[in-house]
Order: C-alpha cells, then structure tokens, then sequence
C-alpha cells in the first residue's frame, strides 16, 4: 500500500535463517497507537495488529486483527514511515526473536515441532484452520502463547479478521505486564517519541 520510493521501509524478503523462524512486534504509532505482531510463515511474515500490545499475563486475553502479510526483511525496519504514506509514523522495534510452533498433544499440554520446514506446515495449517500454537524467545516476550481466530467479534465486517492472543499459564507469566510500560525498543532503546524526532 505504499510507494517503495518515498519510504524507507524495506519491501524484500532475502534475509531468511534456515534453521529459526523469526518474529518481530512492532510499535507504531499510526492514525492510532498499536502493536504489530508479525510471525514467519513460509517466507513471509503473517501479521497481526494488536491496540493494547502483548501481554504477559496469562489472565488477560488481546484482540488481535490479522492484516496483510508483510516481507520478511520487514522485521528490521524501525524508523518513520513518511506524513501522506499509508500508516505515516514512528515505527519501533519493540521485540525481536524466534519461535517455535507447538501442537497440543494433551490438554493443557504442549509439544514444541523441531524443525523449520515442520514448524512452517504447522503454522500455515493452523492459520488456515483459525488456531495457533508457538513458543516465543524474544527480548521482551518469552513462552508459550496461542493465536485464536473469534467467530463474529467484533460485528461487522472487520470480525473475521479477529483474533485474540493469549498467554498460556508457563514458567514466563507475569502477572499486570502490560506493554506500554515498555517504550523502549529492542535493538536501539530508543523510544517510540525519541524514533519520531530523530527518524
């Protein structure tokens, strides 16, 4: 939806690690604050915006509305997306790091797929199918989460879209985290108002 002419964003997806799959949240600050929660899938990057950002808690549940897949060098870019452009705004690397999917063998109980070419199948199936499974090894982020596709929230045309994100209850939970009491990104430590001025 932008013009690679008149940003700095990248738009190419030749940065792959053969052994990990790589996610990335980025917080940008567009016509509303958010968080996008970005997850390698078969060489692109699957993405989810969530307006509270991530938590750890395993007693909070996010809203997460899926949108279009972005290139997997995407995860690198911090920086600010031109005034007139598409999401014009400070972008900052919140977290950074790989996952690995999960599949549920029991209830309650998780079994990580070793594997990039698995974890890939894995991931594009439960997509497909509105339900996903990963463990996170980010800077911020650690743990088991799942991806759920809602049926009908919100209303409207914008509900099947909808996910949640949620934390599942695992060594990492930390009760009342809540994003925004993090502003600072993962690779620079620069704040999203700090990222606005100095770009």
């Amino acid at each position: 939806m932008r013009d690679p002419e008149k940003t700095p964003e990248p738009f190419t997806s030749k940065d792959i690690d053969p052994e990990k799959l790589a996610f990335v949240v980025q917080k940008h600050s567009a016509t509303a604050l958010h968080y996008d929660f970005r997850l390698e899938v078969d060489g692109a990057m699957p993405s989810w915006a969530i307006p509270k950002g991530p938590s750890l808690d395993n007693k909070v549940k996010r809203l997460a509305m899926q949108t279009e897949d972005h290139p997997l060098d995407y995860r690198h870019f911090e920086g600010v997306i031109p005034a007139g452009e598409y999401g014009g705004g400070p972008v900052m690397i919140w977290d950074e790091g790989y996952y690995i999917a999960e599949v549920e063998v029991a209830k309650g109980v998780r079994e990580q797929i070793k594997g990039k070419e698995k974890g890939n199948e894995i991931m594009r199936q439960g997509i497909e199918k509105g339900e996903v499974k990963f463990f996170l090894y980010g800077k911020k982020l650690q743990g088991s989460f799942a991806l759920v596709k809602t049926r009908g929230f919100p209303p409207g045309k914008a509900g099947k879209n909808a996910w949640l994100l949620i934390k599942h209850a695992d060594q990492a939970v930390r009760e009342g985290y809540d994003a925004k009491d993090y502003n600072f990104s993962a690779v620079s430590e620069r704040s999203l108002e700090e990222i606005k001025e100095k770009g």
